[in-house]
C-alpha cells in the first residue's frame, strides 16, 4: 500500500514546488516509486499529458523529477486565470467552466471527489505520493470547503510536512502564527516543519529552529539552504525569467502580457550561454537594441492584445520590424501578429472581433473547443527535429498559412512573411530541441553555441536531490508519511 505526505506552506512562494521536485528526485534515487500530487493548483503556465490533459507545469517538473510522464491525475484542479476575478477551471485534465472568484466556493463541493479519484488512482503501484498543497493553510477564511490544503489532508488522511521562507523574514510568525490560528483538527495533521531558501550559516537559526519546536510541539525537519542553481530550472513565475539577466550576443525581448500563459518557452533561451531574455514590463518601451521580439502565449488574447497597444508595444514592435529586426508569436502571440482575431460566439468577452497587428496575413477564429495535443516533427530549413505541444483555442487561416516554417505530425505549421523575418506558430516547447535552438539562434546572428538544456535540467534535479539529502531530514519526513 502507498504511503503519502503532504508540504504544505506557511505563506506563497515559500518554495515548496522545488522542494517537492528535489524530494521526489531523491526518493526515485533511493528506488523509491514516488509520484507528485497537487489537489489544486492556479497557473497558466500548464503542461500538456501523457493522457492529453493538462496541469501546473510545476507538476510537470515533479513528474520528470520522479521519473514520470506528467498526468491529469497529478493535478486534478487547475485554475487558469482569464479576467482580474475569473479563471477557467479544468478538472482532470479538462476544462469544465469559467468562473468568477466569489462563485469558486460554490463549486469547490463538487471537486473533492475527483480529487480524490485522481489521488487514489495516482497512489496505486506507488510507494510514495508526495502532495503539494497551495498557498497556505493558515489562509482560514479560505478554510469552508477547502480541497487545497487541510481540506485534503483530513479526507485522505495525509500527514503534513509545513514550509516556511526564511528569505522574507518573520518565519517564526509564519510557523508559530500558522499554529495558533489553525483549528486543532488541521492543526494535529501538521507533524513536522521545514524552514527553506536560508542565506548564510544555517546554524545561526539554532535558537529559531529551537523556539519553532518548543511552540509548536512538531518535529524540526531542518534548515534548507538557498538553492543557487533554481534558475537552471524551468520556472514557475514569469518574473523568475525575469531576473536572470539579459546581456547576451543575441537579444530577446518580450513583452509581459497580463495574461502570459505558457511562457516555458523561454526557459531554454534564457539558459543558453550568449543568449539574452529580457521581460519587458508593462509601462516600458520594447528595447531598440533586440535581434527578435518574442510574443508569448496569452490566456485572454484579445484582452492582452489590447493591453499590448495600450504600453505602446505596437508602435515599438513596428518600428522594431522597420529596423529588419525579427518576431515571433507563439499561440497568443501568433494570433495577435494576424490581420484580425473574430470571437463570434464570445469566447473571450462579447462576441465581435478586432485587428490584429498585421504583420501576418491571416485571420484567427475562436472557436469553443481547446485543442490539446503533444506532438513532433521537423524544421526543414535545418533538418533539426522539434517536439512540443499545442494548447490553444482558434484556428487560424490565410496566405502566410501558405508559408509554413514547420512540419508537425505530417501537416504544415506556422505562418512566415514573404521576408521571412515575422513568423507565427501554435507550437511551444520549440526551444527545448538543442538543434533547433542553435539554428534559429545562428539567424540571428549567434555563435550557436552547443548546450544540452535537457541533460542541464537532469543534472540540476540529481543536485537539487543532493542539496535536500544534506540539508533536510528525509528519513524523518518519510517516517510520517501515512499508508492511504
Amino acid at each position: 500500500m502507498a504511503k503519502a505526505v503532504m508540504i504544505q506552506g506557511a505563506g506563497s512562494n515559500v518554495g515548496k514546488s522545488l522542494l517537492v521536485a528535489g524530494i521526489a528526485r531523491a526518493c526515485r534515487m533511493r528506488g523509491l516509486r514516488v509520484a507528485p500530487f497537487k489537489p489544486q493548483n492556479m497557473s497558466n503556465n500548464a503542461a500538456v499529458t501523457a493522457d492529453g490533459g493538462e496541469i501546473g507545469r510545476a507538476q510537470a517538473l515533479q513528474a520528470r523529477a520522479a521519473g514520470l510522464e506528467p498526468l491529469v491525475d497529478m493535478n486534478p484542479v487547475l485554475l487558469k486565470p482569464e479576467t482580474e476575478t475569473g479563471a477557467q477551471v479544468v478538472v482532470q485534465g479538462r476544462r469544465v467552466a469559467s468562473v468568477r472568484a466569489r462563485d469558486y466556493a460554490g463549486l469547490k463541493p463538487q471537486l473533492m471527489a475527483p480529487v480524490l479519484e485522481s489521488f487514489g488512482r495516482l497512489a496505486a503501484g506507488r510507494d510514495l505520493v508526495i502532495v503539494e498543497g497551495a498557498g497556505s493553510p493558515a489562509e482560514v477564511n479560505l478554510r469552508a470547503g477547502d480541497i487545497a490544503n487541510m481540506g485534503f489532508a483530513r479526507a485522505a488522511g495525509v500527514p503534513v510536512a509545513l514550509v516556511g521562507d526564511i528569505d522574507r523574514g518573520g518565519v517564526i510568525a509564519q510557523i508559530v502564527g500558522t499554529h495558533a490560528v489553525l483549528e486543532a483538527g488541521d492543526r494535529a495533521m501538521i507533524r513536522a516543519f521545514a524552514i527553506n531558501k536560508f542565506r548564510g550559516d544555517p546554524r545561526l537559526f539554532d535558537d529559531g529552529f529551537r523556539m519553532i519546536a518548543e511552540r509548536t510541539g512538531w518535529a524540526g525537519l531542518g534548515v534548507v539552504p538557498w538553492f543557487e542553481e533554481a534558475w537552471r530550472l524551468p520556472a514557475e513565475d514569469i518574473l523568475d525569467i525575469a531576473g536572470r539577466g539579459t546581456t547576451g550576443t543575441v537579444k530577446v525581448a518580450v513583452p509581459q502580457l497580463r495574461r502570459i500563459a505558457n511562457f516555458d518557452d523561454l526557459d531554454p533561451l534564457a539558459a543558453t550561454p550568449g543568449v539574452g531574455v529580457e521581460i519587458v514590463p508593462p509601462g516600458r518601451a520594447l528595447p531598440g537594441d533586440a535581434d527578435v521580439v518574442l510574443i508569448p502565449g496569452s490566456k485572454a488574447t484579445i484582452s492582452d492584445l489590447s493591453h499590448f497597444r495600450a504600453q505602446g508595444w505596437d508602435v515599438d514592435l513596428l518600428a522594431h520590424r522597420r529596423r529588419g529586426g525579427r518576431v515571433l508569436g507563439l499561440c497568443g502571440g501568433y494570433q495577435m501578429l494576424g490581420r484580425r482575431i473574430e470571437d463570434p460566439d464570445g469566447i473571450e468577452g462579447p462576441p465581435g472581433g478586432v485587428d490584429g497587428l498585421g504583420l501576418l496575413d491571416v485571420v484567427t477564429v475562436m472557436g469553443r473547443e481547446k485543442r490539446l495535443a503533444r506532438v513532433e516533427g521537423t524544421h526543414p530549413a535545418s533538418g533539426a527535429a522539434v517536439r512540443g505541444y499545442e494548447i490553444h483555442m482558434g484556428r487560424t487561416e490565410g496566405p502566410h498559412r501558405d508559408r509554413p516554417w514547420l512540419v508537425v505530425d505530417g501537416r504544415p505549421e506556422g505562418a512566415e512573411s514573404a521576408d521571412g523575418r515575422v513568423r507565427g506558430t501554435y507550437l511551444h516547447g520549440l526551444f527545448a530541441a538543442d538543434a533547433f535552438r542553435a539554428a534559429w539562434l545562428s539567424e540571428l546572428g549567434g555563435a550557436g553555441v552547443p548546450f544540452d538544456w535537457e541533460g542541464e535540467v537532469e543534472a540540476t534535479l540529481d543536485r537539487l536531490a543532493a542539496h535536500l539529502e544534506r540539508h533536510l531530514d528525509l528519513d524523518a519526513l518519510l517516517a510520517t508519511a501515512a499508508e492511504v
